[in-house]
């Protein structure tokens, strides 16, 4: 297999580039370095991340800020990924398929030995939970950047951490504490346990293997459907099922323990907005959880890693009820996604964290050290169209732009923690995850309202991506008070997520605010060299804007029409829009991204994706509308336009999204009923079931197993059954 080392010019020239990666702690208040001594220490020379993507990064600038140079592994896909040219040194260990780069531990190990690293992180994913891969690591005389492969062999089996949770006097969740083999036991112990169950592998996370069933036939597809992705993602289709608490919140607690018998636990976070079980938001600490309640989880997670020696940054999942009840769910022993939110508000950087204890030093901090200040909140940016049922989508990152502040002080408190760039490309290979995003504040509040700055100015193009969704979500009344549970996105968005619905207010801020961009974009156009007209000298523009089907006639001035003699002030407008008066201000030049608008007391900050024939293109809380911006004469002589006629796809099965068939269950001439399964397709591992749309007759099957489709293609064709 390929192991060149590749140079590390750019990785460096990028490093000085790129401001995200000046340093971890320029990012997080009162980041605390506890240490055993008055001076630090580098403790390893050399470490190899064996990941990819934003946590590489993230572990390579705590890395990097202490002294220590680092390897990235990649892939033949990611030669030019940013994780690759951001370390000081860079190995190939294979294809682009992970089972043949990323979990290839013979490459990986190899790469170890070429760069004389003498310490790995495993990140999240891939092998960071791989027992095994540690066992070879501690016989090569390699430090393992996490726990003990004994600790995590005893959490990482869903079954037998259970075992192990309920001997240590932790709340476990009612269920059947083995492994059910086949179809006819899933059905049994379903029966008795009482539905709704969860069914989900041994092995793994993240979501996959994993499904609820509320009825037998969900249940037997449930089994089949999990058993496969778990066999596909972490090579153990082992399989358990257990009572499904239904809307409970899902609560987790950091741990951290090292090798002398000191283990602290880093506060809670609430982790309930889901969508097919694996987290979108997390917020830190819980809306929910009290002292009290916090004191007693955080005692529970404390007794289950002290049962299997646990050292290093893990987390112990919890699901809690409406009445602060609480059971164990499993323990992750690595360092999680959404760990950021936990270094806001207790100052401690969990990767310097996890370096101290792999290198032997016990914990410079006691359980009344840890602190709990402030508010923090993460919204993880996927490459995937909410619109679609958050299908992945991929492609080429045209133009890309994180949202953080100018002002030094005030990016303090919001934090990128990505692993692309302008151009990355976002393929089927890896997961969809393009950044998360995290804001910070003194309160709920204050974090909700940079989250909500930070996702209107978060600039992605060239993918689709979920932004739509989350901007929406924070504008949920349920999710501002803090009212979450597991079931919320489904309790919220009944028949899916299809685009934000605009209030009053703010269907008239976007209205004003197009029309202040048009004017913007005509000075522009009247001021190119060669052009015979000049801007006016006197603003008087009167439009018709069509947002949607709603229809209103927008006046902007510059001259205030509430006080005839007033001189007009350079940059202030006057919007009149149902007879009302709006004190109106932009900042914006045709050609960028971003804008923002001051409207009365409103400030508005949004999108200009495209100008078209018609008007704009305009994201506003997070959803692209089509701006129509016409006169009176252009309004007339576009209603005597003809509309162009879609083409009807209602006896069309079509795939939605790109991926593999994995199987197709019908064959030519098959009768079918409405629901019924026709085909499974996988996607970034994940496999999803496509469904009859409608009764009929299968007239057309135009892929097999192993086919690879786009978006949008057909895959099997119906007509109608005979009339009776």
């Amino acid at each position: 297999p390929p192991s060149s080392t590749h140079s590390t010019m750019s990785a460096r020239l990028f490093a000085l580039c790129n401001s995200r990666f000046s340093g971890l702690r320029a990012n997080v208040p009162a980041m605390r370095s506890f240490h055993t001594s008055g001076v630090q220490e580098k403790y390893f020379d050399k470490i190899l991340i064996a990941n990819r993507g934003e946590i590489a990064c993230r572990v390579m600038r705590t890395a990097q800020a202490l002294g220590i140079k680092t390897v990235a592994i990649y892939s033949e896909a990611d030669s030019n990924a940013v994780h690759t040219l951001m370390a000081d040194e860079a190995v190939c260990v294979g294809p682009a398929a992970s089972s043949k780069s990323y979990l290839n531990i013979p490459n990986v190990l190899d790469a170890i030995k070429k760069t004389g690293a003498q310490a790995v992180h495993p990140g999240y994913g891939f092998l960071s939970e791989n027992a095994e891969f540690v066992k070879l690591l501690e016989e090569n005389g390699i430090k393992f950047i996490g726990p003990n492969a004994s600790a995590m062999h005893a959490m990482g089996d869903k079954i037998e951490s259970k075992k192990l949770a309920k001997a240590a006097g932790v709340n476990i969740i009612p269920g059947f504490l083995g492994e059910v083999h086949d179809p006819a036991e899933v059905l049994k112990i379903a029966n008795e346990i009482t539905y709704p169950v969860m069914i989900k592998a041994s092995a793994g996370g993240g979501g996959k293997g994993m499904r609820i069933a509320w009825n037998d036939q969900e249940a037997l597809d449930g089994f089949r459907l999990s058993k496969q992705e778990a066999a596909s993602s972490f090579g153990d289709d082992r399989m358990l099922i257990e009572k499904f608490i239904d809307n409970p919140r899902h609560i987790e607690i950091q741990v951290l323990g090292d090798s002398f018998g000191n283990t602290v636990y880093l506060n809670e976070r609430e982790c309930s907005i889901q969508r097919r079980n694996q987290k979108v938001f997390e917020e830190a600490p819980s809306p929910f959880i009290d002292p009290e309640t916090r004191k007693a989880m955080g005692a529970q997670a404390v007794a289950l890693a002290k049962a299997v020696n646990y050292q290093s940054a893990g987390t112990v999942e919890m699901l809690v009820d409406s009445q602060k009840n609480f059971y164990f769910l499993e323990m992750n022993t690595r360092l999680q996604v959404e760990h950021p939110i936990t270094e806001y508000i207790t100052g401690l950087d969990l990767v310097e964290q996890m370096i101290r204890v792999a290198a032997g030093e016990p914990l410079a901090f006691s359980q009344k050290d840890v602190k709990l200040a402030g508010w923090a909140m993460e919204a993880r940016v996927y490459a995937e169209d909410p619109v679609r049922n958050f299908l992945p989508s991929i492609g080429r990152l045209d133009q890309y732009e994180e949202p953080i502040p100018a002002d030094e002080e005030e990016a303090k408190f919001y934090r990128v923690d990505g692993g692309v760039r302008h151009g990355s490309l976002i393929t089927p290979t890896y997961d969809p995850l393009i950044s998360k995003l995290v804001t910070y504040g003194k309160n709920r509040d204050k974090a909700l309202e940079r989250m909500a700055k930070a996702l209107d100015s978060y600039v992605i193009r060239g993918v689709e991506h979920n932004i739509p969704f989350l901007r929406d979500l924070l504008e949920k009344p349920t999710f501002q008070k803090g009212q979450l549970s597991t079931g919320f996105i489904p309790h919220e968005y009944p028949n899916g997520f299809k685009a934000h619905e605009l209030t009053d207010d703010q269907f008239t801020y976007l209205a004003i605010t197009a029309g202040l961009a048009d004017y913007v974009t005509s000075v522009r156009d009247q001021s190119i060299t060669g052009r015979l007209e000049s801007a006016p000298s006197e603003v008087e523009f009167q439009k018709y804007i069509t947002i949607g089907d709603r229809e209103v006639e927008l006046i902007i001035t510059d001259r205030n029409p509430e006080e005839e003699d007033a001189d007009p002030v350079d940059g202030t407008f006057y919007a009149i829009l149902d007879e009302k008066v709006y004190h109106s201000r932009i900042e914006w030049f045709p050609g960028l991204p971003v804008l923002t608008a001051y409207i009365g007391e409103a400030t508005i900050i949004a999108q200009v994706h495209e100008r078209t024939y018609k008007g704009f293109k305009i994201q506003y809380i997070g959803t692209k509308y089509d701006v129509t911006i016409a006169t009176a004469l252009e309004k007339e002589l576009q209603e005597l336009m003809p509309v162009k006629q879609k083409q009807d796809f209602s006896n069309s099965l079509l795939s939605p999204m790109p991926g593999k068939v994995i199987s197709v269950a019908c064959k030519v001439g098959d009768k079918v009923a409405v629901n019924q399964e026709i085909a499974i397709v996988e996607a970034m591992k994940m496999q999803n079931m496509l469904r009859a749309p409608r009764d009929g007759i299968v007239k057309a099957i135009h892929v097999i197993a192993g086919s690879d489709v786009s978006v949008d293609q057909v895959l099997v064709e119906f007509e109608p059954l005979p009339t009776q």
